[in-house]
């Protein structure tokens, strides 16, 4: 049953048989069987068949429901009695926000030094994906802002505050400054992250307050990409300080502190609300809870 139910998640994740069925590591008339037998064990439809995956029945969405509960159930059992059995072990996977993703190592690295035999997945995703993908076990925990949307049905752990600041060439006009206002910031061509991240929408919404808006010259979805052209000194962004504090700026790229307003945002690990947690989530989510007065140190 646990198995068949497992196929069930992976095709409403998937939505494509042939995906569904490489993720579960069967062939696909293996997982179209067992979806079969699950229906007639049940009695009902859960699939819409057609040429192509065409979505679930309402009698297959509330299964689903059931299915996502269950096999969380299933698996932190196997953990729990896996980990009284041979210690912690197994595989955490974290999503994290773009301008989380420095974060990551202070997290992981004393995790691991605690508990060696666990292996990390870090994945980065937006805000909106993180608190999706937990709740359909597609990732154990996650690294989010906690302020800007409702988190559901998440627990969380304030880890630090995230301020931002220009990052502009050295002889940019403004590179003399202490402080620049957001107001300014209209006259600035910048390099941002796209609009579906949290990060943009928040930059976006303070530019507006202040009366003005982005002239963006380049948009990514990847830090990496602004920080890689940030680094050139040609290009300006908009970044956490905390983000830009973990560059290795040249002499030819400098930060200048925004205001008016000091914008501050809470970012902090995510985990699901449930009890007990499994034993690998809730190893990470007791460590961060102990880390998390160190960390806003760091903000």
């Amino acid at each position: 049953m646990i198995d068949k139910l497992e196929y069930l998640i992976a095709l409403a994740r998937q939505q494509h048989f042939g995906r569904a069925a490489e993720a579960c590591g069967v062939t696909q008339p293996t997982l179209s069987a067992g979806l079969k037998q699950l229906e007639s064990g049940l009695g009902v439809l859960l699939v819409q068949r057609g040429a192509r995956y065409r979505g679930l029945t309402p009698e297959g969405e509330r299964v689903l429901a059931w299915a996502l509960r269950i096999v969380g159930d299933v698996r932190q059992m196997r953990q729990e009695v896996g980990s009284l059995r041979q210690g912690l072990s197994g595989h955490l996977r974290i999503a994290v926000i773009p301008t989380a993703l420095p974060m990551v190592p202070q997290i992981t690295t004393p995790y691991r030094e605690r508990y060696p035999d666990v292996r990390f997945t870090i994945l980065s995703r937006t805000s909106a994906e993180i608190g999706a993908m937990i709740e359909g076990l597609e990732v154990e925990a996650g690294l989010s802002y906690l302020d800007e949307q409702p988190l559901g049905r998440l627990r969380s752990v304030p880890l630090y505050q995230e301020r931002y600041c220009l990052l502009i060439a050295a002889d940019h006009p403004f590179s003399s400054r202490e402080t620049v206002t957001w107001a300014e910031l209209g006259e600035v061509p910048l390099c941002l992250l796209t609009d579906d991240m949290q990060n943009r929408r928040i930059l976006n919404r303070r530019l507006g307050e202040a009366g003005t808006q982005a002239r963006t010259t380049l948009e990514s979805n990847s830090m990496l990409v602004l920080i890689a052209h940030v680094r050139t000194g040609r290009w300006a962004s908009i970044m956490p300080a905390l983000l830009a504090e973990t560059l290795d700026l040249t002499a030819s790229v400098r930060t200048v502190r925004i205001v008016e307003p000091d914008a501050v945002h809470q970012v902090g690990l995510i985990v699901p609300e449930r009890e007990p947690l499994p034993a690998l989530t809730a190893a990470l989510y007791k460590l961060a809870q102990k880390m998390s007065n160190n960390l806003v140190l760091g903000a």
